[in-house]
């Protein structure tokens, strides 16, 4: 079981802030975004391909890198 939560514009393109996935032991960033993808529809994809992942203390956008029991979803942010 893994926590994901989202922020900002992948919080609302998923309509919520947070969720517990069942993704298998050893499950990576591409899996979770295959098992975004197939629940939200495809049309996530490029919006999952540009967020950076921040998973332990690590932020990310490795595909191959393993998930831990949270994982935040994060979009690029713009701001001055």
């Amino acid at each position: 079981m893994v926590e994901v939560r989202y922020f900002a514009a992948i919080a609302d393109a998923v309509g919520k802030t947070s969720e517990t996935l069942d993704l298998p032991a050893g499950a990576t960033v591409a899996d979770l975004r295959t098992t975004l993808a197939t629940t939200y529809g495809p049309d996530l994809d490029p919006m999952l391909k540009v967020c950076a992942y921040l998973i332990g203390d690590e932020l990310t956008r490795d595909a191959t890198t393993p998930l831990t029991p949270r994982v935040d979803v994060l979009p690029p942010f713009a701001g001055g």
